[in-house]
């Protein structure tokens, strides 16, 4: 495997093929893919890897289906629908990159109703268009946490594996061997007033392409570059965890009355072994962002009981923790349907817009390399500069 880049002292310059700006899943993913290609590369993060978004995620490997609960399949719906085939080929080592150990928290996600409201797309799951995607529950499949004589409601299995975060970090990281570097400060690089790299705490890092991938950063680092395109945009939320010793393990969706989740719920396993519930949906959007800590954790609380009344919370922990959605401006805020890669010559940008997508934007950044007749350059051994530490899930940190 090619080193990540050529040796230098900390007064002087190195030289990497590919400088990618940003350690959350963007950057991970494509520093792996990158360097099986063959790519020397070095990954320059401000904060840790894994960042706050990224470990934070619910680990769901989307297959589509909760952006047509209206009944119809959408653009949405439909970039993202080889996600789940092309992440399990990974997780089984047999895919682009070799991600056996990860663990699987679940096989499956659910989408549940605690009435009949799920009876109105029992024939769009029955169509031809969604076969394979989505599959009716019987009692006996129904996850555990619905295994209660008191669930009237009804679910279906959806194909969608949920990953361990932490732990696919940890792994990505393992992929990405020496290549990392902390920085606190970056800075463009150029000469003859054309980007060649970038200035990173003092150390010049010369690349062929620099790729900014830092999520919610990507806005200040186009700053320092002089550049005010391409727009980013910010979709805040407020997410609630759960935590217990004997919480059931849950991955599902609790369908509302309108075309998103009521919330989805996501199973983790802390530190200390104690399950924690990782509150999304609708809950985590709109109004949940304009309460305050107390006010949403009440709100939760009041959903959680009307959803699941037969769910011991009396001794559950709760907290809340917010999450800024760093995505390529869209009209109306609306949410991308596809990873977003903007390429102008030696600089690309980049935004997955979802962890699922990560696969679909390194496929865009190496054929964007391949069109621009990019190929690998340089080798050598990495100086020895400071070493971003993994970052911590929330639930780590929160509840500490």
């Amino acid at each position: 495997m090619t080193a990540p880049a050529q040796a230098a002292d900390a007064t002087s310059s190195l030289t990497t093929d590919i400088l990618i700006a940003g350690g959350g899943i963007a950057g991970l993913w494509l520093n792996a893919r990158l360097r099986a290609a063959g790519f020397s590369t070095v990954v320059v993060e401000k904060n840790t890897l894994g960042g706050v978004q990224t470990l934070g995620s619910q680990g769901i490997i989307h297959g589509g289906i909760k952006y047509a609960l209206s009944g119809s399949l959408t653009g949405a719906s439909e970039a993202i629908a080889d996600m789940p085939s092309r992440w399990v080929a990974s997780l089984e080592g047999r895919g682009e990159l070799d991600l056996q150990g990860v663990r699987r928290l679940s096989e499956a996600h659910y989408l549940w109703s605690p009435g009949s409201l799920i009876s109105g797309l029992a024939g769009f799951f029955a169509s031809k268009s969604v076969r394979g995607r989505a599959e009716a529950c019987s009692k006996a499949d129904l996850p555990e946490a619905f295994k209660n004589s008191s669930f009237k409601g009804k679910a279906y299995r959806l194909s969608e594996v949920v990953v361990d975060v932490p732990q696919l970090v940890a792994r990505l990281v393992e992929l990405g061997g020496d290549s990392f570097v902390r920085a606190e400060q970056l800075l463009p690089l150029r000469e003859g007033g054309v980007l060649c790299g970038l200035r990173a705490d003092g150390i010049e890092i010369k690349a062929q392409r620099v790729v900014l991938s830092a999520g919610l950063g990507n806005a200040d680092l186009l700053s320092q570059l002089g550049l005010s395109t391409p727009q980013q945009q910010v979709r805040p939320l407020h997410q609630v965890l759960v935590k217990a010793p004997k919480l059931p393990l849950l991955y599902a969706h609790a369908l509302g009355m309108g075309p998103k989740p009521r919330t989805t719920i996501t199973s983790h396993i802390a530190a200390d072994g104690d399950i924690v519930w990782n509150l999304g949906g609708d809950l985590a959007e709109a109004d949940g962002v304009a309460r305050d800590e107390a006010s949403q954790i009440a709100f939760a609380k009041h959903e959680l009981a009307d959803l699941l009344p037969w769910v011991d919370l009396s001794s559950a922990r709760f907290a809340t923790w917010r999450v800024q959605r760093a995505e390529p401006a869209q009209n109306g805020l609306l949410r991308p349907d596809n990873a977003f890669l903007h390429s102008d010559a030696a600089l690309m940008v980049a935004w997955p817009t979802k962890l699922a997508l990560s696969p679909n934007l390194a496929d865009q950044v190496l054929a964007a390399l391949s069109a621009q007749n990019i190929t690998p350059q340089a080798n050598g051994a990495r100086p020895d500069l400071p070493r971003p530490a993994l970052g911590q899930a929330p639930w780590e940190r929160l509840f500490a």
